[in-house]
């Protein structure tokens, strides 16, 4: 049987998007809370009803999901009982009386507000308004009470129509149906039946299993426009209608191409019997246009409510194990209507069909409102030692973003000089950003800057507070321009009540005493890292998983310009190579660890300066010491060419990565390890890739990659999680 879930599923994976807003009246039905909690990757939801109520049902009804996917969907949700946003019940109010002024139905304004706070017209009203981007019930509310309201209101089009998608079992002969797929439209959505709207019925159900279905399962998409009887529209299209309707139908179509090319692959037939549309043998027979159905049509537009309703509940009842799910068509996805029998996997089905078709034509965005999460204003500050990276997130989008470079005579003046000597030529880089884009400080609601080199610290987001600046500006444990980030944060935000943050600096370290120890008592370990994409990219993992980064067991490999594998148990950072200072594999750019002998005689040879063995160990080193060239992509082409010297130090490189992957179990005490991650500029490498992955599959883990570096997204998201509140800011002391 095709899987469509994983069909869906890897679609809405395959291109990193805004969540849309998903509001969910029925959040007390428990077969709707247990489909959210499999949804948490591709929307946010709303539940209308109360958290404590939502979670009481969870508690009762949901232990079979597991503990850490149900917890996890509730922290990503909001919770809006329609009674505790009086604010938005009077918007809702007058519009609903201006609507139904407009219709002709005149209705009080008492009568709408008590109409809207039902959460079913509820969630209609906050998708209509723009507060939200698509609404989901009738499992538990009569058509009345929820799907005709949502077809009048949200309605895009002159028709609408519901597509019925089936995906049979095995034990369906598959010769009736190719790949035991169907899907079935319904006419009856609409009040009035012309030749225009069955045409454009036909066309659109065949758009919403082209959309769905991909090319490769189903080449073509073959339909059936049924007729019901030659008595007339009483009962169903007649043969007349169906056969004007299947003359409008290559106009319509052609628009459909114009759009996409993939609609190319729709073929539509009128005046079809019942007889024929559902079975193979009659169709091989029948010839109303000269010419037989090549393996029956897979898509069958019924004649009436009535049919529609009967095919749909006789497959379901009869294929209980059948892949079912509506999808709406005319109100530009948003709404989902459910049947009241459904399941908790016709639901997300439902929703992640609708989901897809939001993004598949390209013209969604982001929920045009931040009513029910809050898209805070973040500015980010990443300086280097050449550029500032600058960008603004409103919520989890970049909506801006520079690099702005500092040329070479810039900095001249500053050379061998504290790095605070160029705050304030750094700080008015970032304000001209900020004009260029239209913006002033009033617009932003918190920074981060990267932070610099501070103390040991626990992972998470630190509020800049005057400790922290003190030794920043101090520059006691090291001058880098990292230590900027949190200098300018503080006075971009000063007097305005607005917070300052940095993010998971290079300094985090969580590592038991036991991991800092060496035979040389005046040279314990120092833990120096990637931290802050190091911990973000363990976050994505858990995030992608549904789950919490306090949760999971993974080992990091950062490999970019210098390399560090990094063991993450259960939220804390515990162990990881100091890549500064050189330990660990080699790099583009560093030496790597090395042999303490050899290298104590080197130092002591005459043969370098301190600066000069500095400048080996930290950007002299590793590849282009090697090979004269940090480019991996470079030292790729040679290996490809047959340079075998490339190929050898290529070899080692990769085998050096896959040791300190491998040699971090230990740090887990037995623990599994969930997965193995690979981030940073070098695992866009496809043969690194393939590589590590082959030598160390002993671990028993996957390996999933997360190329580049992602600062910026990291920093922004540590500030958001404050800022909504799922995360308390730590508030940082010299002393401690």
């Amino acid at each position: 049987m095709f899987d469509i879930e994983a069909s869906l599923d890897s679609r809405l994976l395959a291109v990193p998007r805004n969540r849309p807003t998903v509001v969910f009246p029925e959040a007390l039905d428990a077969r709707t809370l247990e489909a959210a909690c499999f949804l948490g990757r591709f929307i946010r939801p709303v539940f209308l009803a109360s958290e404590g109520d939502v979670r009481a049902l969870a508690t009762r009804d949901l232990g079979h999901l597991g503990e850490d996917r149900v917890a996890y969907t509730l922290s990503e949700s909001a919770y809006v009982h329609p009674a505790s946003r009086p604010d938005l019940i009077e918007t809702f109010a007058a519009a609903s009386v201006a609507w139904h002024q407009e219709q002709g139905r005149p209705l009080s304004l008492d009568e709408a507000r008590a109409q809207v706070s039902e959460p079913g017209l509820f969630g209609i009203w906050a998708v209509k308004l723009g507060h939200a981007d698509m609404v989901v019930g009738g499992a538990i509310h009569e058509p009345k009470a929820f799907f005709r309201p949502m077809v009048d209101l949200l309605v895009q089009r002159s028709v609408a129509c519901e597509a019925g998608i089936f995906v049979l079992p095995d034990e369906h002969p598959e010769e009736v149906y190719p790949h035991n797929i169907v899907v079935f439209g319904d006419v009856g959505v609409n009040a009035t039946m012309t030749p225009r709207i069955l045409a454009e019925v036909a066309v659109g159900t065949c758009a919403v299993a082209r959309d769905l279905i991909p090319e490769d399962v189903l080449p073509e998409i073959r339909c059936a426009m049924v007729s019901y009887s030659n008595r007339g529209s009483d009962e169903g299209p007649s043969p007349e209608l169906v056969r004007q309707a299947a003359d409008l139908v290559p106009e319509i179509l052609a628009e459909r191409v114009k759009h996409a090319a993939r609609y190319g692959t729709i073929h539509i037939r009128g005046e079809v019997k019942v007889s024929v549309a559902l079975s193979r043998r009659s169709a091989g027979l029948y010839h109303a246009d000269g010419l037989p159905w090549e393996g029956g049509p897979n898509v069958i537009v019924c004649p009436n409510l009535d049919m529609g309703n009967l095919l749909y509940h006789l497959y379901a009842t009869r294929f209980p194990d059948a892949r079912k799910f509506p999808v709406m068509f005319g109100l530009w996805f948003q709404g989902v209507d459910l049947a009241m029998d459904c399941t908790p996997e016709d639901i997300r089905l439902a929703v992640k069909a609708s989901v897809m078709r939001l993004h598949h034509y390209g013209e969604w965005k982001r929920t045009p409102k931040d009513t029910f999460f809050r898209r805070h204003r973040v500015l980010v500050l990443n300086p280097g030692s050449t550029s500032t990276k600058t960008s603004v997130f409103e919520g989890d989008e970049e909506r801006c973003t520079e690099e702005i470079q500092h040329p070479a005579e810039a900095l001249k003046g500053f050379e061998g000089r504290p790095i605070t000597e160029q705050f304030n030529f750094r700080k008015e880089a970032v304000l001209r950003f900020l004009a260029d884009q239209g913006l002033g400080l009033k617009d932003i609601d918190a920074v981060a800057g990267r932070g610099g080199l501070l103390r040991p610290i626990p992972h998470g987001t630190w509020n800049v507070g005057e400790s922290m600046l003190e030794d920043l500006k101090a520059g006691k444990r090291g001058e880098h321009a990292s230590n900027l980030g949190a200098l300018i944060a503080a006075e971009l935000v000063a007097g305005s009540g607005k917070p300052a943050f940095i993010v998971d600096p290079v300094v985090v370290d969580e590592a038991d005493p036991k991991v800092k120890i060496t035979g040389l008592k005046e040279l314990p370990r120092r833990v120096i890292s990637h931290a802050l994409n190091q911990i973000a990219t363990a976050r994505r993992y858990a995030e992608e998983h549904e789950t919490f980064y306090e949760r999971i067991n993974v080992i990091v490999a950062h490999m970019g310009g210098g390399i560090t594998v990094g063991a993450h148990r259960k939220g804390r950072y515990i162990d990881v190579n100091n890549g500064l200072d050189g330990e660990g594999p080699f790099s583009p750019q560093r030496t790597g660890s090395l042999p303490p002998g050899q290298l104590i005689d080197l130092c002591f040879s005459g043969k370098y300066t301190k600066a000069e063995l500095k400048l080996l160990n930290k950007g002299r080193g590793g590849l282009i010491d090697l090979l004269g060239t940090a480019d991996m992509r470079e030292v790729e082409r040679r290996v490809e060419a047959g340079d075998a010297e490339a190929a050898l130090v290529y070899e080692a490189m990769t085998y050096q990565i896959a040791k300190g992957i491998t040699a971090l179990v230990p740090a887990f005490e037995g623990e599994a390890i969930d997965a193995i991650l690979l981030t940073g500029g070098m695992a866009r490498s496809a043969k690194l890739v393939g590589e590590l992955g082959r030598l160390t599959v002993a671990l028993g883990c996957g390996v999933k990659v997360y190329p580049g570096e992602n600062e910026m997204a990291a920093l922004a998201k540590g500030a958001l999680r404050v800022l909504s509140g799922r995360e308390v800011a730590k508030d940082y002391s010299a002393a401690n």
